[in-house]
């Protein structure tokens, strides 16, 4: 449900959810007694019940106009009719009500008489550690409705918290009033690339965001959010509201949309079952090693683990071990005292110890020498180590998260990397699978660069030349995700219109070994059932559907109901 439209509703105001047949979808207090009867759920209510023949024509054309253009109708003036035959001077607004794909499925009418005060003060119940807030009453906003709704001032405090937002997240109003919403939600995205923080930074809203968020028991759970931005009567910005409702992970596996966890996007099965499993990952305390090749995300993810966990608060203290010389690594990691060795001028808190509750991200595991993996393995054991050059133990609080696009187990086998190590170090592993083995999340990478440089770079590029796709469709990708956010980053800085062409990136490819791209011919032969067929077809057709069909010798309407059998729509 997308409620973005409704930030000028305020106290006192008469509140009507109509379906496109004009039966009652839900109605606030404030509408019945402007109505002066309490009407049923599910009930017709044409515009003639509500509004007098002299206005009634003009009613009925805002309310068209909204289903047709999904725009919304404000500060109308008319006359209502009371249910004891009065009529009553109004202001009134239409404003469309969306579902979750953007489809019309109704109009919401909010009213108020010329004499109702514009405002009223009305959160005696709010805590006194809430300041300013907005006069602006959530339970104008539809509360009966199913989807969760809280809103938000210009200081992130939660100011309105609705019944369903109480069911669906397990607290209760007076628990979170006055808090600020990442001390209560902990979503991996809180304060970096939160929907409401991007709305306040005037980013154009992205529809249907799933967002992972923890409710009152600690545990994670997936919902599909939208923002709109609250605006007072002289138009400033007051806050944000956000419309949520919870989305199972059988939603998710069975989507055709992407999933997006902190810029990690993929709807393959292999990138659904691995970002299924990160909420779990993040609540336990349990260590954690990423294998990868490079370029596939492995810091995002770890990222994201912590930013889901509850000490998300707490620092995310990330190691590079490949890019430290040797014989520093061990005082970058453990730090040093004062005199430990020749230019320590002064005594080094080390990156273990910057970590304090948080999490440390041992990037590259497999470039530790053996004397370091021995210490390490201590710290590992009796959470305990000691500075270089120091004897005074430390203790160490915080969670380690490892990744390597090594083989760590031909280390093991050539005696390089410690056995014991790689199984305390292993407690949950996670495979990041290179992009030449998903190629069907290429065109969600895509998109997602396309929006993350539009907002970097001020462009509005809406799409890519289907060449193009088919060219990315038919490139191996050896540098794996961040090859790809290279390329549309290079494109980005020629292109001028709002459509990528080839010409922008050909540079990037023609010095390329043929040796790097696919197959011509699906490796089992063409079989329109066969998923890596649909896409093959995809690739050479440059991503037009019939010539795909013509390829498989299949109908269009056989290769669009496939496409969306395997998710690729």
């Amino acid at each position: 449900m997308n409620l973005k439209h409704t930030s000028n509703i305020t106290p006192g105001t008469g509140v009507l959810a109509l379906s496109r047949s004009y039966g009652i979808m839900s109605l606030n207090q404030a509408a019945k007694k402007l109505l002066g009867c309490d009407p049923e759920l599910g009930k017709s209510w044409p515009l003639n019940r509500m509004f007098a023949a002299t206005n009634l024509a003009q009613a009925q054309a805002a309310v068209e106009s909204v289903f047709i253009s999904g725009q919304p109708q404000d500060n109308l003036q008319g006359k209502m009719i009371h249910a004891d035959g009065r009529s009553i001077p109004c202001q009134y607004s239409a404003y469309p009500l969306f579902k979750q794909n953007r489809e019309i499925i109704g109009v919401i009418l909010s009213f108020r008489g010329s004499d109702t005060p514009s405002e009223t003060s009305n959160h005696s119940h709010v805590p006194n550690r809430i300041s300013n807030i907005p006069a602006f009453d959530y339970r104008t906003l539809v509360d009966d409705l199913p989807g969760g709704i809280f809103t938000i001032d210009t200081d992130w405090r939660i100011t309105a918290f609705n019944r369903a937002a109480e069911t669906i997240t397990g607290f209760n109003e007076q628990e979170v009033l006055g808090s600020r919403c990442w001390e209560i939600f902990r979503s991996e995205l809180c304060r970096k690339d939160c929907p409401m923080h991007l709305a306040f930074d005037g980013t154009p809203p992205r529809m249907d965001r799933d967002v992972s968020i923890c409710n009152s028991r600690g545990k994670r759970q997936t919902h599909r959010v939208n923002v709109g931005i609250l605006r007072d009567n002289q138009g400033k910005v007051c806050g944000a509201v956000q419309t949520f409702r919870r989305t199972s992970e059988g939603d998710l596996a069975t989507s055709g949309r992407s999933i997006n966890f902190g810029g990690i996007v993929g709807n393959s099965p292999a990138m659904r079952s691995l970002l299924n499993m990160l909420p779990d990952v993040a609540a336990s305390e349990a260590n954690v090693l990423i294998c990868g090749e490079s370029g596939t995300g492995k810091e995002l993810i770890a990222r994201a683990i912590h930013g889901m966990s509850k000490h998300c608060n707490n620092p995310f203290v990330a190691v590079n071990c490949a890019a430290l010389p040797e014989t520093l690594l061990e005082s970058e990691l453990f730090g040093h005292e004062k005199g430990a060795f020749t230019g320590a001028e002064r005594a080094h808190a080390g990156r273990f110890e910057m970590s304090g509750n948080g999490t440390i991200f041992l990037d590259e595991i497999g470039e530790f020498k053996p004397d370091l993996q021995v210490k390490l393995l201590r710290v590992l054991e009796h959470r305990l180590y000691e500075r270089v050059g120091g004897t005074l133990p430390i203790h160490f609080r915080a969670r380690i998260i490892s990744a390597t696009n090594q083989n760590l187990m031909n280390f093991i086998k050539k005696k390089q990397f410690r056995e014991d190590l790689y199984y305390r170090l292993r407690t949950v592993p996670l495979k990041i699978p290179p992009l030449r083995e998903r190629p069907e999340d290429i065109p969600l990478l895509v998109e997602h660069f396309m929006q993350k440089f539009n907002t970097k770079c001020g462009k509005r590029v809406r799409a890519v030349d289907p060449k193009v796709l088919q060219l990315f469709m038919n490139y191996d990708w050896p540098g794996n995700v961040r090859e790809l956010e290279r390329c549309i980053e290079h494109a980005f800085v020629f292109v001028k219109g709002p459509v990528i062409f080839q010409r922008f990136l050909s540079e990037l490819f023609e010095s390329q070994p043929k040796a790097k791209l696919r197959r011509t011919l699906p490796p089992h032969g063409v079989n329109p059932e066969d998923k890596e067929s649909i896409l093959w077809a995809l690739s050479q057709s440059g991503g037009r559907r019939q010539e795909a069909a013509d390829l498989l010798g299949i109908s269009r309407t056989s290769m669009w109901r496939r496409m969306k059998t395997f998710g690729l729509v």
